[in-house]
């Protein structure tokens, strides 16, 4: 395996899991860092879905202490129940509006003024969310998970779709639709990262069972690699993300976001970046 394959590898590793749970979109960066490191082509695309994995399985370490006790629980407790439940209700949306319009979306939607504006238009729908709850506009009225209803899942699930839309953020979707819904930042958070589970599971399996005619043996190094620094980059973005919104809002993304934007337009037009591609 060529060690330079290995090292764009990692990097592209650390790209997913230090963005995939903060509001700033990491396919948006996952197609900068690739093109920049020329690790773009067909199979490049089924690594990046791919090592959502790693990022996941930071996901449940970092959680396993409710997950075991949800899945311990789950035969005897309506709370438990309750919480697995809302988060399958929170999943099916992706799932039924993915495969209908999927192929479409990825035909017609990826191109750069559709990423720069998902990118900047987020940035300034978070500064709208943030102030409003600031003001008190956005009253709260769930502060943790195990108090939301079916419906408030649905809710929450029905905003994730809106990250297939690309520069969206699944993230940034979930996290500031569940405030503008009434869930505490902490509570919004935590949903987000439960519902990452398998939502970015099944898209991984589903991208590798339907490129698999891609993929052959000798991979298995590039993708562990991938998953192994998506998972180490997760592990400690999601540790620092905890502590962060415990005292921070998330206006400084939405800056972010909004800067980012303007790279995409400015990557685009020179033509440093094919994100039509």
């Amino acid at each position: 395996m060529d060690i330079a394959l290995l090292i764009k590898a990692a990097i592209m590793g650390v790209v997913e899991g230090l963005t995939e749970f903060l509001p700033i979109s990491s396919t948006g960066h996952l197609i900068l860092a690739g093109a920049l490191l020329g690790f773009d082509d067909e199979k490049a695309k089924v690594f990046d879905i791919a090592i959502q994995t790693g990022a996941i399985f930071a996901v449940i370490l970092v959680y396993w202490q409710k997950i075991r006790d949800t899945i311990v629980a789950l035969p005897t407790e309506k709370q438990a129940q309750q919480f697995a439940l809302n988060v399958l209700i929170a999943f099916i949306p992706a799932v039924v509006l993915g495969l209908l319009f999927g192929k479409v979306i990825k035909a017609h939607l990826f191109t750069p003024a559709v990423v720069a504006t998902t990118f900047i238009l987020g940035g300034f729908i978070i500064l709208w969310a943030e102030r409003r709850q600031a003001a008190g506009g956005n009253a709260v009225r769930i502060h943790s998970v195990d108090e939301m209803t079916p419906l408030d899942a649905l809710k929450v699930g029905l905003v994730q779709c809106l990250a297939m839309v690309p520069g969206t953020s699944r993230s940034g979707a979930t996290i500031i639709g569940g405030m503008l819904l009434g869930l505490s930042r902490k509570a919004a958070t935590d949903f987000s990262f439960y519902l990452a589970i398998p939502t970015l599971i099944g898209a991984g399996v589903y991208s590798l069972y339907k490129e698999r005619a891609l993929l052959a043996v000798g991979d298995f190094p590039l993708f562990g690699v991938g998953l192994v620094m998506s998972f180490i980059s997760a592990w400690l973005c999601i540790r620092w993300l905890l502590r962060y919104i415990a005292t921070h809002s998330f206006v400084g993304f939405a800056y972010y976001r909004i800067a980012f934007g303007l790279v995409v337009l400015l990557t685009a037009w020179t033509g440093l970046v094919q994100w039509a591609a």
